[in-house]
């Protein structure tokens, strides 16, 4: 099976709102840009990636939880998060039963997400790949 088939196998076994919630969300992730990477990592978590993890997503017993790998580091002028913020790297978003997300805003979040993962792999490239300065000989 593929990560998305895995991931549609997960979400079709949960048959309460959860499931409804998850694929909601796994909706807005795909949307905010096109070549965002389904992964199934860790025995059983759906994560998204592109240039890098962006979200974890996972179902509990009372909510869903989506959990953005580098989220302290992310503008979060909608406040969806609402969980993590004790730690210095990972935020998330815990989703109730009844509670609607904001499709909008979780694009954006998903965005600024993509664009931090750029910005740590600019900042890693190899050093063959940065200009060079040659020493003249006097």
């Amino acid at each position: 099976m593929t990560p998305s088939e895995r991931i549609d196998e997960m979400i079709a076994g949960l048959t309460d709102w959860r499931g409804k919630t998850l694929a909601g969300i796994r909706k807005s992730i795909l949307e905010a840009d096109r070549e965002i990477i389904e992964e199934w990592k860790w025995m059983g978590s759906p994560v998204w990636s592109r240039d890098g993890i962006i979200a974890v997503g996972n179902a509990h017993k009372d909510k869903v939880k989506l959990t953005f790998s580098h989220g302290a580091s992310l503008p979060d002028p909608d406040k969806l998060f609402n969980n993590g913020f004790t730690g210095n790297v990972w935020r998330a978003i815990d989703v109730f039963e009844g509670d609607k997300i904001n499709a909008r805003a979780l694009k954006t979040l998903v965005r600024a997400a993509i664009d931090y993962n750029r910005s740590k792999l600019k900042s890693k490239a190899p050093a063959g790949t940065r200009s060079k300065l040659h020493k003249s000989k006097t």
